[in-house]
C-alpha cells in the first residue's frame, strides 16, 4: 500500500462513525454473545484454529454480525472478500469465485466470501453462490436480520452452521458506551464529557439491544453539545432525548418478529395471562401491526382455546372485529383489548379440535354411507326404496333424545367430542349423560 493510499485509509478511518471505529478487533474485545462466542464455545475455537467453515450469523440489528465477520477476517489467513446483498449481484458472486479459485489452486490459500444482508439475494443468486460453497472454493459468511430457514435457500442453509446472536443486554450497551466515552484513541475520550446517569440510561434502553443505535446517539449528542466555560460538554437528560429517535420495534409485518410476536400473544392468551395479554397486543400495535389481522386471530382463539367452556368468547371476538372495522384506531386499541381481555380470562377448552379426528377419518376413507334411517325422505318413492325407514324422532321422546346410530356402520363405536369440565362445557358434560339416563337435568345456564 502507498503512503497517499494509507494516509487516505487512516482518514476515512478517523472519520468514519463511532459505531464503526468502536467495532471490537479481536474476541476478547468483543462485549456480550457469549454464548456463541464465550470461552470454550464452537465459534470461537474455529475462530482461534482458522478452521472456519460456512456459517450464518443470524440477530438483530446491531447485536454483532458484522463486527464478528470483522473479527474473522482479522484473524485469519485466508483471503476476506465482502460483498452486500443489496449492492451486489451474479457477478459479483462469480468474480469472487473465480479469484478464490484460483487463489486456492495457485497458492493454496483460502477465501472467506462474507455477505452482508445475504436474505436480499434472491434466489437465482443464492443459486449462483452455492457451487462454490460446496466445494468449499470459498468460506460463505452470511448476516441476516431474518430466519434464514425462511430466507435463504435451504440448500445453502444445510451446507452451513447457524449461529444466532441475541440482542445484546442494557448492562452490555451501557459498557460500550461508557467505554466509548473514555476512549481517545478511537472513541470520544478527547472530549471533556460528563455524562449524566439518567441520560445514558435513557439511551440504552431506547437503544433496545442496538449498540449502533447507542453510539450514533451518543456521539450525535457530544459533537452538538457546546462546552461550558471549563471546556466539559454536559450530557444532560435532554440532550440524550433529542439524539435519539422513539424507540423503534424489530417487526417486519411478514418476517420473523411479526409471527414471533403474535405467537407469544396468542400464547399468553392461552396460557390466562392478562397482563402478557396487554404486553404483546400492545407490542403489535405500537409497530403498526393491521387491527384486522390482530381481530382475525382473536376470532380463531375464541374457537380453538376457549371454545365451549364459554361459547360467548366467539360472539366477543366477532363483535370486536366488527367494531375494530367500524371505529378504526386508536380508538379500536381498546376493543381489541377488551376483547383479548375477556379471551384470556375466559375458561379455556380446546375441544373443537375435535373436528380434525372427524377429518382424518373421512380423509382416511372411512366415511361409510349414510345409514337408512337418516336418509332423505321427503321425495316421491323415498318409502319405497326404505329411506329413513326407522328414524326416531327426538321431540317425540321424553327426554327429547332418541337412542339410535348416527354415524356410518364402519364408525359406529367412533369417540371424536369429548367436553371438558370447564365452564359452560360442565353443563354439556351433564347433560350428555342426561340424555342417556345417567345424570339429572342439568342447568340451562352458560355459566356452567
Amino acid at each position: 500500500m502507498s503512503i497517499f493510499d494509507r494516509n487516505r485509509e487512516e482518514y476515512l478511518e478517523k472519520e468514519a462513525p463511532l459505531a464503526d471505529r468502536m467495532r471490537p478487533r479481536t474476541l476478547d474485545e468483543m462485549v456480550g454473545q457469549d454464548h456463541i462466542v464465550g470461552e470454550g464455545r464452537l465459534l470461537r475455537r474455529a475462530i482461534e484454529a482458522d478452521r472456519l467453515t460456512s456459517i450464518i450469523l443470524y440477530g438483530p440489528p446491531g447485536s454483532g454480525k458484522t463486527t464478528l465477520a470483522g473479527i474473522i477476517a482479522r484473524a485469519s489467513e485466508a483471503k476476506f472478500e465482502r460483498l452486500n446483498a443489496v449492492m451486489s449481484g451474479v457477478a459479483d458472486i462469480r468474480r469472487v469465485a473465480k479469484e478464490a479459485k484460483d487463489r486456492l489452486g495457485m497458492y493454496g490459500r483460502r477465501t472467506i466470501l462474507f455477505i452482508d444482508e445475504v436474505h436480499r439475494f434472491n434466489k437465482a443468486q443464492q443459486d449462483a453462490l452455492l457451487p462454490s460453497v460446496e466445494k468449499g472454493v470459498v468460506i460463505f459468511i452470511g448476516a441476516t436480520t431474518e430466519n434464514p430457514y425462511f430466507e435463504v435457500i435451504a440448500p445453502l442453509v444445510s451446507r452451513s452452521r447457524v449461529f444466532e446472536l441475541q440482542p445484546l443486554s442494557d448492562e452490555d450497551v451501557l459498557a460500550i458506551v461508557r467505554d466509548a466515552l473514555g476512549d481517545e484513541e478511537r472513541g470520544l475520550g478527547d472530549y471533556s464529557v460528563q455524562a449524566d446517569d439518567d441520560a445514558l440510561h435513557h439511551i440504552v434502553r431506547t437503544a433496545a439491544g442496538d449498540a449502533r443505535s447507542a453510539l450514533n446517539a451518543v456521539e450525535l449528542a457530544v459533537l452538538t453539545t457546546e462546552p461550558d466555560d471549563s471546556e466539559v460538554r454536559r450530557l444532560t437528560l435532554e440532550v440524550a432525548c433529542e439524539s435519539i429517535q422513539q424507540r423503534a420495534l424489530n417487526y417486519d409485518g411478514d418476517g420473523d418478529a411479526h409471527y414471533d410476536t403474535t405467537s407469544a400473544f396468542i400464547k399468553s392468551i392461552r396460557g390466562s395471562d392478562p397482563d402478557a395479554t396487554l404486553y404483546w397486543l400492545a407490542r403489535m400495535i405500537y409497530a403498526g401491526e393491521e387491527p384486522r389481522f390482530i381481530a382475525r386471530r382473536l376470532m380463531v382463539h375464541a374457537a380453538e382455546d376457549v371454545g365451549l367452556a364459554d361459547p360467548r368468547a366467539l360472539q366477543v371476538a366477532v363483535s370486536c372485529a366488527q367494531a375494530v372495522e367500524r371505529v378504526g384506531m386508536p380508538e379500536g386499541r381498546i376493543i381489541l383489548a377488551e376483547a383479548a381481555l375477556y379471551l384470556a380470562t375466559a375458561p379455556k377448552s380446546n375441544s373443537a379440535l375435535s373436528i380434525d379426528a372427524a377429518l382424518d377419518d373421512v380423509r382416511e376413507g372411512q366415511a361409510g354411507g349414510v345409514p337408512l334411517h337418516l336418509r332423505d325422505a321427503s321425495y316421491s318413492g323415498a318409502e319405497e326404496l326404505k329411506r329413513g325407514s326407522g328414524y326416531r324422532y327426538p321431540h317425540d321422546c321424553s327426554r327429547r333424545w332418541a337412542d339410535q346410530q348416527y354415524l356410518p356402520d364402519g364408525l359406529v363405536d367412533a369417540e371424536y367430542y369429548k367436553p371438558t369440565g370447564q365452564g359452560y362445557e360442565k353443563s354439556i358434560a351433564r347433560r350428555l349423560e342426561w340424555f342417556v339416563g345417567e345424570e339429572q337435568e342439568p342447568e340451562s345456564s352458560q355459566q356452567g
